[in-house]
């Protein structure tokens, strides 16, 4: 029992980053159209951020708040430049463009950055652990649950509360006629992806003051599994895709802890055909696919 609930511990803390990132992803995709496989670069660049950050002495906060910058505005400048001008293409040629986005930041983070592994100085903090019985809860797992609720929350609220929020909820339901009652388009597109550069950038401090460090390739694996967390909850779905992150997270790290011998390697073909299973008896996903950002 004792381990069965440090395992779910574990996949409550993986599963809270691949909600944080399949909201911004899904958020995209119901506005545009859009699976983002650039998404990911913003975790890579939250990280490099972080590394540089740290490097020259910045405080903890002062990191938290300029990555945060970093992502968000990377994320309006990737909207600027690559997508902005390919709006209304056809799906095919939306996702060639994020392939090749992706493909450029990991380029070019290789060439003026670094192809090496950096590891990256995160505070004491983050090694703090707290022992509940027989189980081991390192702090900053409970910190990356905590964060992902409040941000889930306060995300609704601002989709709910807001004028802006609600002029993208309507988007997600009928874009052409949002702009035809005098909605500003590219005001609601640029909104959704800084939306989605401030959530990978908070999934960033997260996921890197746990990692051993940042390379150019660790937004792609996060991205890939975060695309399968989106379908898997129901695309378009924002309540879905935060149910699909945290079901991803549990069922890798169970299998992770429960496979033996050359099993181990094969713990994320496992955890996918577990999705594959559920999206054959669920299509529309777990909590089912939608039109508009609820």
């Amino acid at each position: 029992m004792t381990q069965l609930i440090q395992e779910l511990v574990n996949g409550l803390s993986l599963g809270s980053t691949y909600a944080l990132l399949a909201l911004g992803l899904a958020m995209v995709f119901s506005i545009l159209g859009l699976i983002n496989f650039a998404h990911g670069e913003l975790v890579t660049i939250g990280g490099y951020t972080m590394w540089t950050l740290f490097n020259h002495g910045l405080p903890w906060p002062a990191v938290a708040v300029l990555t945060l910058v970093a992502t968000t505005f990377a994320a309006i400048a990737m909207e600027r430049i690559a997508f902005r001008p390919l709006r209304g293409a056809n799906i095919s040629t939306l996702l060639i463009t994020s392939f090749a986005v992706s493909f450029f930041i990991q380029v070019a983070l290789q060439i003026f950055v670094s192809a090496e592994p950096q590891g990256i100085g995160v505070p004491n903090w983050t090694d703090t652990v707290w022992h509940i019985g027989g189980v081991a809860v390192p702090a900053v797992k409970v910190v990356t649950f905590a964060v992902t609720i409040v941000a889930v929350l306060l995300l609704m609220v601002f989709l709910r509360r807001t004028l802006i929020g609600v002029a993208m909820r309507a988007s997600a339901e009928d874009f052409n006629a949002v702009r035809l009652l005098g909605i500003r388009a590219n005001v609601v597109v640029v909104t959704a992806f800084a939306l989605s550069g401030l959530l990978a950038g908070v999934a960033a401090l997260l996921f890197f003051a746990s990692a051993p460090g940042v390379d150019s390739g660790v937004g792609t694996p996060l991205v890939i599994n975060v695309f399968i967390a989106v379908i898997l909850g129901g695309l378009g779905n924002l309540y879905g895709a935060v149910l699909g992150g945290f079901v991803l997270g549990l069922a890798t790290s169970l299998l992770d802890a429960n496979l033996h011998g050359t099993y181990t390697q094969f713990s994320q073909a496992f955890a996918l055909a577990i999705v594959v299973g559920i999206l054959l008896l669920r299509p529309q996903g777990l909590v089912g696919r939608s039109e508009a950002l609820t």
